[in-house]
């Protein structure tokens, strides 16, 4: 899990972060009738919640063409937001994990959480066209996409 790692020490805000207790994400889990891939789980269950205000600056800085992410949901947003989102035009079927600065969503699909693994696509879920694409064919490859800046 190196670049989860050095995504961590690159772009996490100082503030201090609390690791997130496995008995909690498993609960989550039966909330959400899935399963969250072992790399996502990984990040919140040895650094918590990330929050990453600077990957946006660099990201105009630079004039690369990726959706910045700004922060990661709590477990209780995870459920109730992914719910909300559904309601206000989301197509269904998506767990919400991480958002940018604008309340666009990082989501998997929850079609592909019916069994455990190790990594799963990252999708965007863009709210003003009510659209979802995918970003990313795994979750560690989304995060090596901003070591990479």
């Amino acid at each position: 899990m190196n670049s989860i790692d050095l995504f961590v020490k690159s772009w996490g805000s100082k503030h201090a972060m609390v690791p997130i207790d496995n008995h909690d994400i498993a609960e989550l889990e039966v909330k959400l009738n899935g399963f969250l891939p072992d790399s996502y789980k990984y990040l919140i269950s040895t650094y918590g919640l990330v929050h990453t205000p600077n990957v946006l600056t660099k990201i105009c800085d630079l004039g690369v063409d990726i959706s910045e992410v700004q922060d990661f949901l709590s477990l209780e947003d995870i459920f109730s937001l992914s719910k909300l989102y559904e309601m206000t035009g989301m197509p269904k079927g998506h767990i919400l994990f991480a958002s940018d600065c604008k309340g666009n969503m990082f989501c998997f699909k929850l079609a592909d959480c019916v069994s455990k693994k190790t990594d799963l696509p990252v999708w965007f879920f863009d709210r003003n066209f009510c659209s979802v694409k995918k970003v990313s064919n795994s979750f560690t490859e989304w995060i090596e996409k901003f070591n990479e800046l």
